[in-house]
């Protein structure tokens, strides 16, 4: 079986991304692909809160080409930070109904990370590209998300019918809708108190409803939402009796990128 890896949360960290994949063979010291026949998939949150965003988005795309042509296989995930340059981008300052922020999308944007340095290097290309993204894919047994919510359960039954469902509300020209998806996709600790012995647990449904044997996040980083010290933060952690896998090692919080071999 070919390797199979996974990262999340690279959060505009360009330098450090590509020499995380340098230093397990995915690319050479240009950073051209050298994974052969490789997989590596990206779980969402590729900009806002670190210095070039787009230029992560840049490589991935450019990545995903050059993987392609050799066998290898670069995919990648929608995550929460993408929806709201996307709802920033698209309705800027004015207010939306029911929610009270100053500044609207682009406001709370800002204040969630959002550096505008990423909103003004954003083309047509990369707003197309952002709005094609999955939001769940099971590769190999495991179930990739962004984030550690079962709220992705109210888009659809099956994995399909989820990006159907997300494909959708990027579509939309309802601020409204935007702001519920925002508030689905940056949901949280769905997962950590789950246990198998109940088969109704927030793991058991989503494994049972969308595929796969082990779950595998980003979102919620290992630094402030799992108390690990950022010196600490060396591997991915397993937890809900081993069925679940969290990956953000809080690059943005002195951690790291944690490049994760699951095959």
């Amino acid at each position: 079986m070919t390797p199979l890896y996974v990262v999340a949360d690279i959060h505009g960290h360009r330098s450090e991304f590509r020499e995380c994949l340098r230093q397990v063979g995915l690319v050479d010291h240009t950073g051209h692909w050298s994974g052969g026949g490789a997989r590596l998939w990206l779980l969402g949150d590729y900009v806002d809160r670190g210095p070039d965003g787009i230029g992560v988005i840049n490589d991935i795309r450019r990545l995903a080409v050059s993987a392609a042509a050799v066998g290898g296989h670069v995919g990648a995930l929608l995550g929460n930070h993408e929806v709201q340059l996307l709802a920033a981008q698209r309705f800027g300052t004015r207010p939306v109904a029911g929610w009270d922020e100053p500044g609207g999308f682009r406001g709370g944007w800002a204040r969630f990370g959002g550096r505008e340095k990423d909103l003004r290097q954003l083309t047509p290309q990369h707003v197309e590209w952002m709005t094609r993204l999955p939001a769940v894919a099971v590769v190999d047994g495991f179930l990739l998300v962004h984030s550690d919510t079962i709220r992705y359960l109210e888009l659809g039954s099956g994995v399909a019918a989820v990006n159907a469902a997300v494909a959708t509300a990027l579509g939309s020209s309802d601020p409204s809708a935007w702001l519920d998806f925002c508030d689905r996709m940056s949901d949280r600790g769905a997962f950590r108190d789950a246990v198998q012995a109940n088969p109704d647990d927030p793991v058991s449904l989503m494994l049972r409803t969308l595929g796969g044997d082990v779950l595998v996040h980003g979102h919620s980083t290992l630094t402030k939402h799992f108390g690990v010290a950022p010196r600490d933060v060396t591997v991915a952690l397993r937890y809900a009796d081993d069925r679940v896998i969290a990956i953000d090692g809080g690059v943005h919080e002195g951690g790291r990128i944690l490049l994760t071999r699951l095959r």
